[in-house]
């Protein structure tokens, strides 16, 4: 059994991983299908001062709250940067990392500088109405919610790297991105790492939702596999 972490991307709630989740434990796993602090059903509590190392907190305290020492982290896009920085402040609970089309920051990396002019439009929206906040994109699910500018601007700062990390690292590649995927340069120089299993889906960003069945594959085949008890020997 493992512990899946489901982080979810930019303006998006617990509510993008949650049938993945009910799956997952139907095979036996726990999981946890997470809204990050400011966003989704924890709006109420956006504000100027969440940024990404709030984000990383997140994950890193619900860790420590429920004792978890097998943890597959699953990060989403944005989520990329959460789990990666909670991987490397919590090394020895995580057993294994899954990348959903999702960015994989370096020391020093931030979202702003890892993607194109096109999605740092994107983190501009609607940012005039409160300076902090950026506002979802008309083509996102209605539950969407305006997310912490702040956490897309800040630079991760990582003390370690991903090779600490015993388990597998995977990132899952969305082949159908219209106008092209920011992604590909990344899935190229993964898939010639022999330290990461790479995945490509015939799927637009929202992997979760358009290709949940190749996605579930995925993360069943990361989880760490207990080995089956010794029998004593008999005198």
């Amino acid at each position: 059994m493992a512990t899946f972490v489901l982080v979810p991307g930019a303006w998006h709630g617990a509510w993008t991983f949650e049938p993945l989740a009910r799956q997952l434990r139907a095979h036996g796993h726990q999981a946890f299908a997470l809204t990050l602090t400011g966003v989704g059903d924890r709006r109420h509590l956006l504000s100027s001062s969440v940024n990404l190392d709030t984000h990383i907190a997140d994950v890193v305290n619900l860790l420590a709250e429920h004792e978890v020492t097998d943890a597959v982290l699953v990060g989403h896009s944005y989520g990329g940067m959460v789990i990666t920085g909670a991987a490397d402040r919590a090394p020895e609970r995580v057993a294994g990392l899954v990348y959903v089309d999702a960015l994989v920051p370096g020391d020093g990396d931030s979202c702003w500088s890892l993607v194109t002019e096109r999605e740092r439009g994107w983190y501009l929206n609607g940012v005039g109405e409160t300076g902090y906040a950026s506002a979802p994109l008309p083509f996102f699910d209605p539950r969407a919610t305006p997310h912490p500018l702040a956490s897309l601007m800040q630079a991760v700062r990582l003390e370690g790297g991903l090779d600490r990390i015993a388990g597998p690292r995977d990132f899952v590649y969305a082949t159908g991105w219209g106008g092209g995927s920011p992604f590909t340069a990344l899935y190229e120089r993964l898939s010639a790492d022999p330290s990461w299993r790479t995945h490509a889906v015939a799927s637009g960003h929202n992997v979760m939702g358009e290709a949940p069945d190749e996605l579930l594959k995925v993360l069943l085949d990361a989880a760490p596999t207990t080995p089956a008890p010794t029998t004593p020997a008999r005198s």
